[in-house]
């Protein structure tokens, strides 16, 4: 390929040039039409994908000043595609263009000049053992040598080589290449697991050496060296895995400048490391993104089982395996016998969000360390942190790893620390316990008085508000506290005590603003006293929607996202649209749930705490439920009343000053209300 040869772009390619979704390029093109600087027509045809020239879209996009990258004419090379390039080669061409990246970062020479032998004598003379580019060279045939002038113009297009690099790491996830992207972590969970690993290092004395030994990992090894910082000396090993994404953790690091080791994995993956080190891991890896729950486990055991109490590790993985309870008999047995052996030190469950291609899917860390065998096994802890409604900013992440320092100590030294976000629970508690290692946090409230107090205030409100019912507010404080430990919603479903039912799929054209049913979704949650009533004929519901669902009088109406939000209806026959759900207290055995409590409590909750099953409920002793949901339902209706005339107020208001300005009425003096209204300037 010569150097102005056409490179193609997708119009994929131009949103991430341009730094914008997908959709503004499609409306940018639409818009434009007739312009007097039109989106570019394409030049080729993939299938049915539409090509442009890549040097059309950066000329329209500098003419234009469009788009949030002002470099986009110099970035172009490192987002579009070389000529002839298809879906099903570009896997293959990947690995090429990686592997001419590593060699030009390792001789620092321009390769368009070269000739596919020179180019092959090179990568023998750079890897004679053919560890990590070699083959990769090799399979790129008579096409080598274009790669390698596109190899140049990427490298010219970004800040380095390293950069381009990372701009073709970019492209995987918007590229067939499931290999590279479906395990792919965020820079934000890559950053904490970096940071934990550094710190445990320091506390080991010597040089820091970190190993990966999973198939194909190098996020997180490439993380710890930029936590590390340039200035201190770090050794990497990682496994001699000769896959392809294996290869590619070597030319990673090599163009990043890290010399790394190997790990000998055996065909059983079992290894072993000498000596002071921090091992880092995700699973399910690279290689092997269609690990299950028990491989998972597997993998961690041996990790865990080749270390001594000079290694420390840092593991990321799914909470449904490392600390959720377990669904349809997933193997508690493993994971209870991995915990027995004394070095998990920490377990956190971390906020969903994580895994780029399942943004759904909670994760979670376990911290391996010395297993301290002179405490005797009834009274081993292990640090547990529920994390999973916080953002991961950098002082949460610091206090976080933090506390995984402290977890490390001896009791002494657990006891010193003042944990943010941990708290100590005896191991033997969690391998007894079917429910998560990591039990949610408690809820918080802004103020819990004494029941005398409570009393107290009570009765001076009751008093002020002069109630129309005054036993509402009648109370006496107890002489014990009776308090019914709070369960999570998981829990109570699977005691039966609610229900969850999910909400109907309504077109918005079939709802009105006048007449039917009501309808309920998270507008009304969100917001009850000024989102507009909508409903929806039942005529229409059962002819459109025939397995639709009304609601029953009590359900409990809530909705997870934009943040947590819940209602009672007290009248029942509703219709609940999706994403909106029910939770529905079984009536003849509720397990201490109040629906005026559930919502309460579900109106508290952070705006950022969105997995509903994980939610945690008080419940109420049973000789209270039946007088505590009569005395809220009048309180609720004396709230709407007091609504409504809130409503009347404003309205009289209004109409006063619109009157009185507008001349057509006047005040009079109420002490005098014979007096005929004064037309002139005195009464």
């Amino acid at each position: 390929m010569n150097q102005t040869e056409t490179m193609h772009m997708t119009l994929s390619d131009v949103a991430a040039l341009a730094q914008v979704q997908r959709p503004v390029v499609s409306m940018w093109r639409k818009r434009s039409a007739g312009s007097a600087h039109p989106f570019p027509k394409p030049v080729a045809l993939n299938g049915r994908l539409e090509l442009f020239d890549s040097g059309h879209i950066a000329a329209w996009l500098t003419d234009t000043g469009l788009g949030n990258n002002p470099e986009a004419a110099n970035d172009v090379a490192a987002f579009a595609r070389m000529p002839g390039m298809t879906a099903g080669a570009r896997g293959d061409t990947f690995e090429t263009l990686t592997a001419l990246l590593t060699l030009k970062a390792i001789t620092g020479n321009s390769l368009a000049q070269l000739s596919r032998e020179d180019l092959l004598d090179a990568a023998d003379e750079c890897d004679p053992d053919d560890i990590f580019l070699y083959s990769e060279m090799e399979a790129g045939g008579t096409s080598v040598t274009s790669t390698a002038a596109f190899a140049d113009r990427l490298v010219d297009g970004a800040y380095n080589i390293a950069a381009a690099f990372e701009h073709l790491l970019a492209a995987r996830f918007r590229e067939e290449l499931k290999e590279y992207s479906a395990t792919a972590l965020t820079d934000s969970a890559v950053g904490l697991v970096a940071a934990a690993a550094v710190e445990l290092a320091a506390t080991l004395g010597g040089d820091s050496v970190f190993a990966d030994s999973t198939r194909g990992g190098s996020d997180l090894l490439l993380g710890v060296v930029h936590a590390a910082g340039e200035g201190t000396p770090v050794t990497v090993l990682t496994a001699d895995d000769d896959g392809g994404s294996g290869r590619l953790v070597r030319r990673r690091l090599r163009v990043h400048g890290v010399e790394c080791g190997q790990i000998h994995l055996d065909p059983s993956g079992e290894f072993a490391v000498q000596g002071p080190v921090v091992h880092v891991a995700q699973y399910p890896s690279p290689s092997e993104s269609g690990m299950d729950g028990a491989q998972i486990l597997a993998a961690v055991e041996q990790l865990l089982l080749q270390m001594d109490d000079q290694q420390r590790a840092v593991i990321i993985g799914p909470a449904r395996v490392l600390c959720d309870p377990p669904k349809d008999g997933g193997p508690t047995g493993l994971r209870a016998e991995l915990l027995r052996i004394g070095r998990v030190r920490a377990i956190v469950r971390l906020p969903q969000g994580l895994l780029r291609a399942k943004p759904r899917e909670a994760q979670a860390l376990w911290v391996l360390g010395p297993s301290f065998p002179e405490v005797p096994i009834a009274e081993r802890w292990t640090m547990v942190a529920d994390l999973s409604t916080q953002d991961l900013t950098e002082d949460v992440k610091q206090d976080l790893v933090s506390d995984i320092v402290a977890s490390m100590g001896n009791g002494a030294t657990v006891r010193a620390h003042a944990f943010r976000f941990a708290r100590l629970a005896q191991t033997r508690h969690l391998l007894a316990s079917r429910k998560s290692l990591v039990p949610a946090p408690p809820r918080r409230s802004a103020g819990n008085p004494n029941g005398a107090e409570a009393a107290l205030r009570l009765e001076e409100l009751s008093h002020l508000l002069q109630s129309n019912d005054p036993s509402v507010l009648h109370v006496w404080p107890t002489t014990t506290n009776i308090n019914i430990q709070a369960a999570t919603v998981q829990e109570l479903l699977s005691a039966r005590a609610l229900k969850h039912i999910k909400g109907n799929r309504v077109a918005e054209a079939d709802l009105n603003t006048q007449k039917g049913t009501r309808a309920l979704g998270p507008a009304e949650l969100l917001d009850p006293q000024n989102a507009p009533h909508r409903y929806i004929g039942l005529l229409d519901l059962a002819a459109n929607y025939p397995s639709s669902r009304l609601t029953h009088p009590g359900d409990v109406v809530f909705c997870a996202n934009p943040r947590p939000a819940a209602m009672v209806d007290t009248d029942g026959g509703s219709v609940v649209t999706f994403p909106a759900k029910v939770l529905r207290v079984e009536v003849g055995d509720p397990g201490g749930l109040s629906p005026f409590v559930v919502a309460s409590d579900i109106n508290s909750l952070s705006p950022t705490d969105k997995d509903w099953r994980r939610w945690r409920l008080r419940r109420v002793p049973e000789v209270q439920l039946r007088r505590l949901g009569d005395t809220l339902a009048r309180l609720q209706h004396e709230q709407q009343q007091a609504r409504e005339r809130l409503g009347q107020l404003h309205e009289v208001a209004t109409l006063i000053t619109d009157g009185v300005a507008s001349g057509s009425l006047t005040l009079i003096d109420p002490s005098n209300n014979l007096a005929e209204p004064a037309t002139k300037g005195t009464q």
